[in-house]
């Protein structure tokens, strides 16, 4: 059945080549939004499927299972919409941010803010609920200092990404360990390789950076942590998201307990009415400072809705794509012709990026690769360990710089700053396959199996 499903290699590479024209020239070239493209590729796709005499039935089911794959994302997404809002309104994002001004040093605040969310999200096992917390407080003391909103998302995303890698509670490592069947913690440990030499060089940039800036704005901070007022409540929630990520509670009903919590805590001092505003349209302040306007009005499910928009359409193009087995027909050809470890490592590198670009879906990005290339690695005699760092460090990391992709779309919405201004500032995401290349060209912490 697949076999009959897989279009010709020539078919295919020539679809694939003339999506990458209509995102490359829709988005670089004409400067569109990511709707037009994406919508303009799933009907592309859908006509090359109907030549290929694929029933409009199948095509529709192709869709829908696509889109079936980020039910939970996009669930989550709503989630941390409405927990930023109730966040901010009960002041525990202020108080997070009222720290941050007491203690910040433009030298220290870009490899702080790495490593303040490596450690968070190593803890919790979640960017996306790093990004949503603690990243969203770094974002509001980075840019208070006078840094470039998109240098500060980059050190953020960095630290978040690299805590999601390193921890075992993490759903995108579980996955990856699993797809390479091998031991959890074993996959951990081999990971380290790559991570942190990456982890290491984006500190060092980020001091260098740090160190070479100059920020005349200590009194506008000092007027800001003025502005606000710290509470010990914000310990309650923090507390219960760190304590429920322990226990391996998943994402969603963590959240959603703590949209709860945090409801309760909001109707101390407002009513239903102001309860259901706030978690559909988000927190006003009712300051007049222009700055802290900017920081704290944020959050709400409708604020989360161009991001699920984006991601359906991605998720629905990658549907397609993968039923179809279009980017199989490409790879699968190369995979069986490569011979050596390093030829088999960069493939896998190579096409965990591609997918992530074609797809914009993190796990479908992790478990295609994945698929293709897992007899390759036993045909080298490489370790399957070598396999699920492969995919880590292009399927994971490469989607937080995908701006139609799940982990990218929810980056750029949840700390304000489009995909292509911090992209080349993520310098974590970007060393990561770099490092995984080194190691399979030099043989330096390459897993072979005996």
């Amino acid at each position: 059945m697949e076999n009959e499903k897989t279009p010709q290699f020539g078919w295919a590479l020539g679809l694939v080549l003339l999506l990458i024209v209509i995102f490359s020239g829709g988005i670089i070239g004409l400067g569109l939004s990511p709707f037009v493209p994406l919508v303009t590729s799933l009907l592309v796709v859908m006509i090359f499927s109907i030549i290929r005499r694929v029933s409009w039935e199948e095509i529709q089911s192709n869709i829908l299972s696509g889109v079936k794959t980020g039910l939970a994302p996009l669930f989550l997404f709503l989630l941390i919409g409405m927990l930023i809002a109730l966040w901010m309104a009960t002041n525990v994002i202020p108080t997070m941010l009222w720290i941050g001004f007491k203690i910040s040093s433009t030298t220290w605040f870009l490899p702080s803010a790495l490593l303040v969310t490596a450690v968070v999200g190593s803890m919790i096992g979640s960017a996306f609920t790093t990004l949503a917390t603690v990243g969203v407080a770094l974002m509001g003391v980075g840019t208070a200092l006078g840094f470039s909103p998109a240098l500060v998302a980059g050190a953020v995303l960095s630290g978040a990404i690299f805590g999601d890698k390193s921890s075992p509670l993490s759903d995108s490592t579980n996955l990856a360990a699993s797809i390479a069947e091998e031991d959890l913690f074993a996959h951990i440990k081999n990971l380290m390789w790559t991570t942190l030499p990456a982890l290491a060089i984006s500190f060092v940039i980020f001091l260098v950076i740090g160190m070479g800036h100059e920020s005349s704005s200590t009194v506008k901070i000092t007027e800001l942590a003025d502005l606000l007022t710290p509470t010990w409540w914000t310990i309650v929630p923090l507390g219960l998201l760190v304590v429920m990520a322990w226990l391996k509670i998943p994402a969603i009903p963590t959240l959603l307990t703590n949209v709860g919590v945090s409801a309760i805590a909001f109707l101390t001092a407002h009513n239903t009415t102001q309860l259901s505003d706030t978690l559909m349209s988000g927190f006003k302040t009712a300051s007049k400072n222009e700055i802290l306007v900017a920081l704290l009005n944020r959050g709400g499910m409708m604020a989360m809705m161009p991001t699920v928009i984006i991601i359906m359409l991605a998720l629905a193009l990658g549907g397609l794509l993968t039923e179809q087995r279009i980017l199989q027909a490409v790879m699968e050809p190369v995979a069986k012709r490569i011979k050596t470890g390093a030829g088999v490592v960069t493939g896998t590198v190579f096409t965990g990026i591609a997918a992530n670009f074609m797809i914009g879906e993190q796990y479908l990005a992790t478990i295609l690769p994945g698929q293709l290339w897992k007899n390759a690695f036993d045909r080298v005699k490489l370790s399957r360990l070598a396999l699920g760092r492969a995919l880590e460090d292009s399927g994971t990391v490469i989607n937080y710089l995908v701006p139609w992709g799940v982990a990218g779309s929810f980056a750029a919405q949840t700390l304000g700053v489009p995909v292509h201004e911090f992209a080349p500032f993520v310098f974590f995401a970007l060393l990561s396959p770099v490092f995984s290349l080194l190691s399979a060209w030099t043989g330096i912490g390459l897993k072979r199996v005996d």
